[in-house]
């Protein structure tokens, strides 16, 4: 997958700690030193109501907002990740939490977020929002595409590939299931989630015409496409976001994840991009909702493409694995998550009134 890795270049996570680390060295590490100098926030009896939760997976993707929304309060909330202890949140009730990556992190983090007593979150809108993996046929490095499906690629039996029955198009099938194309019971009631639809349609007309960033490294590697929208300019878009833990690259494994998204949302739903945490972070959500404290109807799933799922042709998927810094869209969609999804947040909190009440009518 591509949003952050993990902590360890053990798990051949493409983005890995060797981004976090240059982030480090360029002094990003800790959020809390990010944007103008905040100040802690600390007395216990205090409790923020938030108009906005914008939530980041790792340093990169929170210092975008906290460089360009502050002056900040910092905020420590216990249970949240040690490497991101604070939640910050500005003059206007738009907060920043981060998580720390992957799907156990997320999930830890935001059952520490939704039931901390620091904020009020009945009536937040949560904007979801991180880099990702992208398919090729969907959009391209740089584009910034609006969710309405969240997908689990985890819950899956697989077979290595080299011992799969030969009919099978991967070795991957649903769990209980006797074949690729059966529609598994969904026995962990995570494997998708909808969204709000008419809030997702929303933040796209919002945000459809923003101009992006893009990098002439970018450029470059788009051109090795020979088709669209590969090898176009990076734009809006809404498509669906497939969330595991597993990094992969290829065109047969890509082709399962368009597949499995078909299946799992009963053919409403197209695969797009493909991360780690969306799943787990909108399940901690889910259980938060369940007694009150937060509105689901009022969560919104943004993934920028930093790289391309699989490879151009006679590109090998292990080069389009190992060398996906090279594609030059890292920055680009970093940028683009606070260029597509800040619309959305100043439309929240400039007409709060309306917003307050839920997505109001267009």
């Amino acid at each position: 997958m591509r949003v952050a890795a993990s902590e360890s270049k053990k798990t051949s996570n493409r983005l890995g700690r060797a981004v976090v680390a240059m982030t480090i060295a360029a002094g990003a590490s800790g959020l809390a030193g990010c944007a103008s100098a905040p100040h802690a926030s600390d007395s216990a009896s205090s409790v923020r109501a938030v108009k906005v939760m914008i939530v980041t997976m790792f340093a990169p993707e929170g210092k975008v907002w906290l460089d360009k929304l502050g002056p900040w309060d910092a905020i420590k909330v216990a249970g949240l990740s040690p490497d991101y202890p604070d939640v910050h949140c500005n003059r206007d009730d738009v907060c920043v939490v981060t998580t720390g990556m992957g799907h156990t992190n997320a999930a830890a983090s935001m059952m520490a977020l939704a039931f901390s007593d620091r904020f009020d979150l009945r009536h937040a809108y949560f904007l979801i929002a991180g880099i990702a993996g992208i398919d090729p046929a969907q959009g391209t490095v740089g584009s910034a595409a609006w969710a309405k499906y969240l997908v689990d690629f985890g819950p899956q039996w697989e077979l290595d590939a080299r011992e799969k029955p030969a009919r099978w198009p991967s070795g991957f099938i649903g769990i209980n299931t006797k074949g690729p194309n059966d529609k598994p019971a969904p026995d962990y009631r995570t494997e998708v989630f909808a969204l709000n639809a008419t809030l997702a349609d929303t933040a796209y007309a919002i945000s459809r015409n923003v101009a992006l960033s893009d990098s002439d490294q970018a450029k470059a590697a788009r051109k090795k496409f020979n088709y669209a929208p590969a090898n176009r300019p990076p734009r809006v878009i809404q498509c669906d976001t497939l969330a595991g833990d597993t990094w992969w690259s290829g065109k047969y494994i890509g082709e399962r994840a368009r597949a499995w998204t078909r299946l799992l949302t009963d053919g409403r739903g197209v695969y797009c991009t493909t991360q780690q945490e969306d799943n787990a972070t909108y399940e901690a959500l889910k259980r938060a909702a369940s007694v009150q404290r937060v509105d689901l109807s009022r969560v919104a799933v943004l993934r920028a493409g930093s790289d391309f799922d699989r490879p151009y042709k006679d590109q090998p998927a292990v080069d389009n694995l190992l060398n996906y810094a090279e594609q030059g869209g890292f920055a680009p969609a970093l940028e683009n998550l606070y260029r597509t999804g800040n619309p959305l947040v100043q439309e929240v909190v400039t007409h709060w009134d309306a917003w307050s009440k839920g997505v109001p009518q267009r």
